[in-house]
């Protein structure tokens, strides 16, 4: 337990400063900031190993970075054959979601979008629902909630809204 009492206001200003620093150097190592071109070296350097590598046709690969379950972004890294950046993607949308198909496998929804933020069952649907969070298009904080059956398919994507926070703290 922390004496409150026996900070300093300076050790205290230390504290605040070191967790802006390291705020600020997180923030500087995300995919938005990677420029095509980069080696796939430098890229695993920056950011760490990736959630997932699938192959590309043409002998490139697609590295999958996911701020889930606390963030809403999950990217694709796609590198050509050469091990050069080619392009980077954030996935994570509306758009994406609601177009996954019916009759998608498991396999299909972890390689495009990476681990859900949870995985959750209810007594209405005999299987998983996989929710992603993510803010839509015009910004709103969202849930995509696709639902996959006993044998590892798609039967649905379903969206709700993500409680305001200041809603559940009464303000």
């Amino acid at each position: 337990m922390i004496a409150w009492r026996s900070l300093s206001f300076s050790s205290l200003a230390r504290g605040v400063a070191a967790i802006g620093l390291a705020a600020v150097l997180t923030a500087c190592a995300s995919p938005d900031f990677v420029k095509p071109g980069a080696s796939r070296a430098e890229v695993l350097q920056n950011l760490g190993p990736p959630v997932s590598v699938t192959p590309l046709p043409g002998g490139g690969e697609r590295l999958l970075y996911t701020t889930q379950p606390a963030g809403r972004q999950v990217y694709h890294m796609d590198f050509d054959a050469g091990g050069r950046l080619v392009r980077t993607d954030q996935v994570l949308t509306f758009n994406n979601l609601a177009g996954i198909p019916a009759g998608w496998t498991v396999d299909d929804v972890r390689r495009t979008f990476g681990p859900p933020m949870r995985v959750e069952q209810v007594a209405r649907f005999d299987g998983d629902i996989w929710t992603y969070r993510f803010r839509d298009d015009l910004g709103t904080r969202r849930f995509g909630h696709v639902h996959i059956d006993p044998r590892g398919v798609v039967v649905k994507v379903m969206f709700t809204d993500e409680p305001d926070p200041r809603d559940l703290l009464g303000f």
